[in-house]
Formats: structure tokens, C-alpha cells, sequence
């Protein structure tokens, strides 16, 4: 190397050692916001010295963060085709556009898809507004910082463990998200258009708003019944319970002791099962038992994964799991057993790793369909080995076959082959204990033949059923269990909704929501009402300031009386936290003075201003209604966006907006002649005088909305009149 590349070197060398991304803020976007409709994590980024450093200036970025991200090929970007986003890196661009799309990538690489995302300059030199899809805030987060570290580590010409940042990331998304039987359900409301919310850190959501709320627990729903739990953890109970009902079961009994277990098994005749009666998820169970040896050893293990033990007569045929809901059999998967061939050289356990644990669908988190096998974690099937007479460590002769497990692995699908009288059984036993959802256990030889003809029997009644041998089955269809469950909560006419009114603008938001929160209650809702004067429920004021915010406007949608709800949206929510809502029935703008949103978030644009307003007709519902200012040339730019029926109001019924409007034979609130008018079209309801002042136009916007829920012109002005004192 010569002394003037020497020279190039140490000098690129310091310029990368300069380079930084510095987060001014991190913001999470709860709800709909300027970006997207969905929630978002918003990053303001000053990106330094890169502003003079486009991608295509910085030696072996492109290969090398092409090369630790493959997947990056497939970002489109603003090119619209594969590959988009790397045509881009290659031709030159700037370091706020690539941590969008390394963040993006990451959350895919955990496990969070999302595709989402935008970067968009300031007014100041180098800082940039950054956004993405976020599914759950903290994973999110932690996927920005590890983006921002391998983007400068890329740049700089550091190594980076790609790898080991997206085990760390995909762990935690494990973690923190929704489980894949509670994200079926979700992701079914989701494409049903019913809103959902997350209550806890765990898997309690509720579907729907106010008063149509539902709530769900994984595969339990707030319609399953305590008592019909309680009944399915006591297997012996259920087991009864059944037989009286003319339901094959296996005979059997409780037993209390080793001595017992094979006395029992004597009465009944062996081969026999030992399980523990309140156990779940196969746990602890033993199968086709012949000795008095194997029955007490047996004994033992089930103990350990439950209170009680019980015996059982011993049905022959593969183990398989049917998911009945409300009543009727959705799907259904058959076990299978697991075995292994000896080559004359490998332990038992080296086997079951290289012919079973091999296996690209056995796998230690939810999302593989079938389990890993560790023996050490599984001492029926230790159990299972020793009956043939071998230990972990036995190597058995080449093509000598090894049972390891006789049941378990029911992950294969056969809805379709299920008799209708055994539909009809499992449909009875759900019945029988109660419940709306269960998984019902039962061993037949041939699912698709009735089964008295094959003695086959219901061994278990399960609550709360896992979902994921439906959802991901190792062979076979996948199955909508989450719509099932869904349909089964929300019939085809049910939301899940409740009125929402959201009332955004520069001036006398507060006013308008107050009017309408109260016309509202005088037809006889539950209302809630978030505003800048404060909480209320029902007109009693619950929390005194300020509260136009996220925080309590979602806990009107929690509250499980409220039957509509009256939500003002300042546009620091909007930027700062986003709608508490995902859609509303009536969304509102009062007017826009652009000069009075100047100064925070970067907002300095009329332009930027009619951008954070327009959220609040973005969100209105299909068959709902934006109620805008006629005679505000801003707040009408807005009409087009709007997926329902646009209704406008103003002084001024010759303003050109309404005129052409009313023109159109579509509605809108007017003052004529002093009077408040409904008009649609030529046709024209004078309500009330309206007393000319800077608030008429509240009173017009207030009135236009009740008009567009619906409420009789008579109690429109009636309570108008009843506010005004």
C-alpha cells in the first residue's frame, strides 16, 4: 500500500469513528396516528456527521450489511419491486432510511412481522423523524437499538454477532408477545374489523369496546364457566360424569397408592394406564402397562404431575385431540407413535436426536407443531425404554426397533375423516362438563368409524386447549380455529363496537365534546367522555385536569357499562401518543388555525398541520360520518379522505363547500336566517335560533353530530336548551 492510500485509509478510518445516530426521543404510538392506522414506534434521530455520508460514500457498507441481512432484498421500498430498498443503499442513501429498514428486518428476524415503515427529514440539518410497525413496544424497541448498532458497526467496519442480537431479540418477542392460541383469535377479530386490547402481559385480551366487550384468555373465553374448569381438572369426576350421559369412557378408578394402582389394575384387566387425574398436556402418563412392576414405577411418575392418581383400562388405538366450540367439532388431529431403528452403534439417545429430534417441526417454543424428545424432562418415556429393556445410554442392533413413545404428537390433521356420530360425541361431552371450548381426548383405531364398533373411548376433557396442532399441524390442513372461537363470541352482525366520537381541532373541542357527551346522555347511554376538562362517566366528573389523553380515553373503552363514548384529541395526542381507538362512528374537526401547532414535533406547515388533523377523518368508520367545518377551506380539503358520509356544518350556508354540497342532496348544519338548520339537499328542518357569537359554530358542530348518531331533531334542541342553562 502506498503512502497515499495509506493516508485515504487513516482518514476514512477517523470520519467512521465519528460517526453516530443519536436518539433524540423515542415515542410509542398507541393507536392510529400521522404515520398509519396502526401502532408505531417514532424515533427522532440525529444522524451527525452521516448527513455528509450517504451509503454509497462509505467502502464496503453495501456488502457488508447486505451480506449479515440477506432478507433485505426483499424490501421494496419506494421502488416498488424486490430488491428496492438495496438499489437505493447502492445508490446512495442516508442513515434515518437504513435504521428504518434494519429495524424492520429485525422485528421479521424475531419473530414480529411487520412491513411498515417511513423516514422523513426535519427542518433541522441532520435530524430525522423515523417510524415502524410496532406490535409490542419493548421488542420493538430493543430491535431499534440493535439496528442502530449493526448499522454502525457495518459502516465502521466492525464485526457484529448478527446471529446471536436475533436469538436475544426473538427470545424476547417469546416472551412478551401474545401466544399463537391467543394471536389466532386476535389476528381473526383483526380480519373481522373487532377491535382488540391487550389487558395484561400475558394472554388476557378483550375483543370489542364498552358495552360489546368480550373478553378472552388464550383459548378460554368469559364465557367458560369456572365450575365446568374445575369439572375437566377432575378427570375421575369427568369420567363419570360422561358414563352417566351414555359416553364410551375407559373403566377405571382413583388409587392411592402403588399397591393400589395394581390392585385396581388386576379388577380391570391388564393392559392398563396410569395417569394423574388432574394432570394436563399428556404429563405423567404411562401406557399399555402388563406388569405389576411397570404399574407401580408408573404409579410414581404420574404422582409427580398431579394430586391423585388414576388406572385405566388400556384402549387400543392412536390418541387423538378434537376441538369442539360452541357446540360443534371444528378440528381434529390424530397422534402418532414415535419410534426408533438401531444401527448397531448409536446410544438411544444419540437415536432419538439424529432420527427424531432432526425432525425441522420438533422444535422447544410454541411455534413448532411437535416437541422436542429430552429424556431426562420425560420419565414415562425413560419408563417406556426400560420396559424393553433398555437404558438411555443402550445401543441397540442394527434394524432392532425401539419404541420411545406411544402416544403424544397429536399434530396430525384429519377433520375430514371424522364419523359424524363421533362429531356428535365429542359435541355431547363438551356438553356434559360445560364448556364452550374443549379439547376432548379420545383413543380409537379409526376415527372415521363410530366408536362402539372399535371400543374405542374419551380419555380426557380438556379446558383452555392448546390451538397450535390446528394452527400449524405436522401434516395436513391448517385449521380457522381462531375464527371458529371468534364467531362463536361475535356473531356475523356484532362489531364488538360502541359509538365513539372523535373531536379534533384548534378550537372548542372541549365545548363540542361536552355538548355531545351530554345529548348523548339524555337519550338514555352510558357515556364516556375523555376531554380537556376531564374524565367523566354518566356527567359525574371522575377525574379532575386535562384528560384529552390516550390514557383515559382507553379506559372508557375498558369500562364494560359504557355504551357510547365522546373522545377530544388535541394534536399533541395525535403526535405524541396516538388515538385510543382504532376506528370511530363520527370523527370531528372544529377548524384549523395552522399557527397555533407550530413549535412542537417538528410541526412548522400548514401542510404538516392539515396532515396530524386528518387522522381523525382517516379513522371514521365505513357506515359512519365526518362532521367538518364548511367554512374552514382546510377542514374541507379533508372530505375525500373520509370512508363514509361526509356532513358539513357552518355559519355560512353560501360558502362554496356547502353550497355544492347540499347541492349534491347530501346533509349539512346550517344558520339561516338566525335559525340552526338541518338540511339535506333542498329540504331544510329549522331546529332553534342560534345566538351569534365565536361558540355558534360548536353548537352547529355538536348538533351536526348527535344528527349524524342518529338522536330526533326534538331532543337535539332540547338538549341544546337544557345545556345552554
Amino acid at each position: 500500500m502506498n503512502l497515499t492510500d495509506r493516508l485515504l485509509k487513516i482518514l476514512s478510518l477517523k470520519n467512521m469513528e465519528e460517526f453516530d445516530m443519536e436518539f433524540l426521543k423515542v415515542m410509542s404510538l398507541r393507536g392510529p396516528n400521522i404515520w398509519t392506522y396502526r401502532p408505531v414506534l417514532e424515533v427522532w434521530v440525529d444522524i451527525g456527521a452521516l448527513e455528509d455520508s450517504p451509503s454509497n460514500t462509505i467502502p464496503g457498507f453495501y456488502e457488508r450489511l447486505s451480506e449479515w441481512l440477506p432478507a433485505l432484498i426483499e424490501h421494496r421500498c419506494g421502488v416498488g419491486e424486490p430488491g428496492g430498498f438495496l438499489l437505493r443503499l447502492r445508490e446512495g442513501t442516508w442513515a434515518g432510511h437504513i435504521l428504518e429498514h434494519v429495524t424492520i428486518e429485525l422485528q421479521n428476524l424475531a419473530g414480529m412481522q411487520t412491513g411498515f415503515g417511513k423516514a422523513r427529514e426535519t427542518s433541522t440539518r441532520g435530524v430525522y423523524k423515523v417510524a415502524v410497525r410496532s406490535r409490542h413496544e419493548v421488542v420493538s424497541r430493543a430491535c431499534l437499538d440493535a439496528a442502530r448498532d449493526l448499522v454502525l458497526a457495518a459502516m465502521e467496519d466492525r464485526p457484529f454477532d448478527v446471529p446471536g442480537t436475533v436469538s436475544r431479540l426473538r427470545d424476547l418477542a417469546d416472551s412478551l408477545c401474545l401466544g399463537p392460541s391467543t394471536a389466532c383469535i386476535v389476528d381473526a377479530a383483526t380480519e373481522r374489523c373487532i377491535p382488540s386490547i391487550r389487558l395484561t402481559d400475558g394472554n388476557l385480551v378483550q375483543l370489542g369496546y364498552g358495552l360489546r366487550q368480550r373478553r378472552i384468555w388464550t383459548a378460554e373465553t368469559d364465557q367458560t364457566s369456572a365450575i365446568a374448569e374445575g369439572i375437566a381438572s377432575d378427570k375421575d369426576l369427568t369420567k363419570n360424569l360422561l358414563q352417566s350421559c351414555g359416553v364410551p369412557v375407559p373403566e377405571g378408578r382413583v388409587v392411592d397408592s402403588p399397591e393400589d394402582a395394581w390392585e385396581a389394575a388386576e379388577d380391570i384387566g391388564v393392559p392398563v394406564v396410569v395417569k394423574p387425574s388432574d394432570g394436563n398436556h399428556g404429563r405423567g402418563v404411562s401406557a399399555e402397562l402388563m406388569t405389576r412392576e411397570e404399574v407401580e414405577a408408573a404409579y410414581e411418575i404420574a404422582l409427580k404431575e398431579g394430586t391423585e392418581v388414576m388406572v385405566e383400562r388400556f384402549v387400543r388405538g392412536n390418541e387423538h385431540r378434537l376441538l369442539v366450540v360452541a357446540g360443534r367439532l371444528v378440528a381434529a388431529t390424530r397422534g402418532e407413535s414415535l419410534t426408533v431403528m438401531g444401527d448397531g452403534r448409536s446410544s438411544i439417545t444419540e437415536l432419538i436426536e439424529t432420527q427424531l429430534n432432526i425432525d425441522p417441526r420438533r422444535g422447544s417454543t410454541e411455534d413448532f407443531p411437535l416437541d422436542l424428545i429430552v429424556l431426562e424432562d420425560e420419565p414415562a418415556i425413560t419408563l417406556e425404554i426400560a420396559r424393553q429393556g433398555f437404558t438411555a445410554t443402550s445401543i441397540p442392533a442394527a434394524d432392532a426397533q425401539v419404541m420411545i413413545q406411544r402416544n403424544g404428537n397429536v399434530a396430525f390433521d384429519v377433520t375430514d375423516q371424522v364419523h359424524p356420530d363421533v362429531a356428535a360425541t365429542v359435541s355431547l361431552a363438551a356438553r356434559i362438563v360445560g364448556l364452550d371450548i374443549a379439547g376432548i381426548d379420545l383413543v380409537a383405531e379409526d376415527i372415521s368409524r363410530p366408536l362402539a364398533e372399535q371400543r374405542g373411548a374419551i380419555v380426557e376433557v380438556n379446558a383452555g386447549p392448546g390451538l397450535l396442532m390446528h394452527l400449524k399441524p405436522a401434516s395436513g390442513e391448517p385449521r380457522p380455529v381462531g375464527m371458529a372461537i371468534l364467531n362463536s363470541l361475535f356473531p356475523a352482525d356484532e362489531s364488538g363496537r360502541i359509538p365513539i366520537v372523535g373531536i379534533t381541532g384548534s378550537n372548542d373541542t372541549h365545548l363540542v365534546a361536552r355538548i355531545v357527551a351530554y345529548l348523548l346522555h339524555l337519550s338514555g347511554k352510558h357515556v364516556g367522555l375523555a376531554c380537556s376538562e376531564g374524565l367523566f362517566h354518566d356527567q359525574r366528573l371522575v377525574e379532575t385536569g386535562n384528560r384529552a389523553t390516550w390514557t383515559a380515553a382507553r379506559k372508557i373503552l375498558l369500562n364494560r357499562s359504557a355504551e357510547a363514548a365522546v373522545i377530544e384529541n388535541g394534536s399533541d395526542v395525535i403526535l405524541g401518543e396516538g388515538l385510543a381507538y382504532d376506528r370511530c362512528q363520527v370523527g370531528v374537526v372544529t377548524g384549523i388555525d395552522p399557527a397555533s401547532h407550530y413549535g412542537a414535533f417538528y410541526i412548522e406547515t400548514p401542510e404538516q398541520v392539515f396532515n396530524v388533523m386528518r387522522t381523525q377523518v382517516d379513522v371514521v368508520l365505513p357506515d359512519g360520518v365526518a362532521v367538518l367545518n364548511g367554512n374552514d377551506p382546510l377542514v374541507v380539503e379533508m372530505a375525500p379522505l373520509c370512508d363514509g358520509e361526509v356532513m358539513f356544518f357552518g355559519s355560512d350556508p353560501e360558502a362554496p363547500a356547502i353550497r355544492e354540497h347540499l347541492a349534491a342532496g347530501r346533509r349539512a348544519v346550517i344558520v339561516r336566517n338566525g335559525l340552526l338548520v338541518f338540511a339535506t339537499g333542498d329540504q331544510e328542518t329549522p331546529l332553534f335560533e342560534v345566538v351569534s357569537s365565536v361558540r355558534a359554530e360548536s353548537v352547529l358542530a355538536a348538533a351536526g353530530t348527535a344528527w349524524a348518531l342518529g338522536m330526533q331533531p326534538e331532543l337535539i334542541r332540547a338538549g341544546i336548551e337544557l345545556f345552554r342553562t
